[in-house]
This record gives C-alpha cells, structure tokens and sequence, in this order.
C-alpha cells in the first residue's frame, strides 16, 4: 500500500512508502523526496521579473521567474538548473547554492536551509523520534517567570512551564501546537491575528525539517497538515523559513489583550535531540500586556 505525502510543494504530491499501521495491517513506507527541488521551485515563484531587473511582459504564463531566466541570472546553464529543480542532480556546489540563493533573494535562514537541503545530516539520531527533554530544559523553563514550553522539531509539546499552559491549551505537554494552532477552533479566539500567528509556526515547521529534510515521519506530518488544513498548504507553498522576530496578538479568556514578543532558543550539541529548541513568549515591562503576564502567573500558581 502506498501513501501520498506533500513535500515542499504541496501541489505536486509523490508517492511513497513509510513505517507505520493502516487499520490492523503494518504498512512499510520509503520517503522518495525532491525537497531540494520543491524548495527551489516554491521560491523561484515568488520572485517577480521586476523584482530582479527584467520586464514581465504580457504573455508570461507562470508564476515568478522562468527556469532560465534564474539560471542565467544565477551564471549557470538552463539545462543543470533543470537537473536540479527535477531532482535528477541533488550535489550542487556552494558557490551554485549562493549564487541561487542571491539571485532568488533569500534570507540568511532560507539560505540556511537551501545548503542542509542539498546537505542533509544523516545519522541514526535523525530517524528515531525523540520525547524526553534535552539536558533537564523541563527544571529549567519551571524557573522561569516567562510562559516557556520545550518542543521536538514536529512541534510536540515535550515540557511547558505552568504559566505557558495557562496562556495556551496548545502548550500542553503532549500536544503538537503547530496541529492545535491550524485545527482548533479555540485558536482562532487565542490568537487575533490567525494568519500571522499560523505563518509563523509553519516558518518554524519548515526550519526545523530542514535540519533532516529525508525524516519519514517529518514528512508524514506535512503530508497530514496538507491533507487536514488549506492554512497549512497556503503558508507552505509560501516556503518562508524561521521564526521571525514579531509581536504576537493574543486575547486570553481569563486575562484579555496581550501583546507578547516570541524567542526560540535552539538545543545545541545534543545528538539524541535534534530540532528540539525552547520557545519563550515576553512582555514589554511596565506594559498592559507585563501585568496581564502577572495576573496569568497568579492565576497558575493557584491552579497547581
């Protein structure tokens, strides 16, 4: 039996086969990926012919910059650009990464994630999922004052500290945020700007998949969210990679307005833990949305 996983271009799906259970029947299933190409592709759309000094014209039927208007633009031949888009040549140089990268306007995190893409890590950390927290993060976000929660690089909840699970039922320890924040309705009352908010979590997704971008499961999950949520197709087809520094609109049920400010911190040199980073939400001090924080701190210390 095979599945269909959406990789980095959800409207171009392939087949493949993974590990796991349909019904009472075990199903064997083997990722054949062109992440490198999809990402290539889903970017190269989104770049305008003005953009980069050329003149659209009337007659342009695709999105974006044609294949050889990029290859040219990046100094390499059509025909290799075509290899690698189609996946049929996945070792392009770094020097061709940069170049691409300039030429498709990438930040310094999309262009990150374009070299592991054409690099991925491969070890036999990277295939076994993990679920305990890295190097006791859990005693160390219960110390914090600030909502923090600890999360996998598939956006499982694996810690949070009790004022974060006071702010969100997505923090709940257990819970995949990034699935509870593109599904449930109460996110949508959680967070006033949706879209934003729902934006910045598949950036997030894409960052982290890109630390192995050949995960069967990682790609299970895209695939779930494609089929699951047209939110999540939209904001991948987009292909922005990262959390960006931004301002998060919440209105909580208990406390109301809060306008807090988001950092992730990644999990360094843990080999049984990779893609696992700590995600804290703060205030501007002295502001509505500090006291609202304190109020929240209150109302979780009473609830344990």
């Amino acid at each position: 039996m095979s599945l269909t996983v959406l990789t980095d271009y959800p409207s171009r799906p392939v087949t493949v086969v993974s590990v796991g259970t349909l019904g009472r029947r075990a199903v064997t299933v083997t990722v054949k990926a062109n992440a490198l190409g999809d990402y290539l592709r889903a970017r190269r759309e989104q770049v305008r012919p003005e953009d980069v000094g050329l003149i659209s014209g009337a007659r342009r039927r695709v999105p974006g910059l044609r294949r050889e208007e990029l290859a040219t633009l990046a100094g390499i031949s059509a025909e290799y650009y075509l290899r690698l888009e189609r996946g049929r040549d996945k070792n392009p140089s770094a020097q061709v990464l940069d170049a691409l990268s300039r030429t498709l306007q990438l930040d310094f995190k999309a262009t990150k994630y374009l070299h592991q893409l054409a690099s991925p890590t491969t070890s036999r950390w990277d295939h076994s999922p993990v679920e305990t927290v890295a190097d006791g993060l859990d005693k160390l976000i219960d110390q914090l004052p600030l909502p923090a929660i600890v999360a996998n690089r598939y956006q499982d909840v694996l810690a949070a500290n009790p004022i974060a699970q006071a702010l969100s039922p997505g923090f709940a320890p257990g819970r995949n945020c990034l699935r509870w924040r593109l599904l449930d309705p109460a996110a949508r009352k959680l967070y006033v700007d949706w879209e934003d908010a729902t934006d910045a979590a598949v950036s997030g997704l894409r960052e982290l998949a890109g630390t192995v971008s050949d995960d069967p499961r990682m790609q299970t999950l895209i695939s779930e969210l494609s089929s699951a949520s047209p939110r999540f197709r939209e904001a991948w087809a987009r292909a922005n990679v990262g959390y960006r520094l931004g301002t998060l609109h919440m209105r909580h049920p208990r406390v109301g307005d809060l306008y807090l400010c988001r950092n992730q911190l990644i999990v360094p040199h843990a080999a049984d833990a990779v893609g696992q980073h700590v995600l804290i939400y703060r205030a501007e001090p002295g502001s509505d949305s500090a006291r609202a924080l304190e109020e929240l701190r209150a109302l979780s210390a009473e609830a344990r």
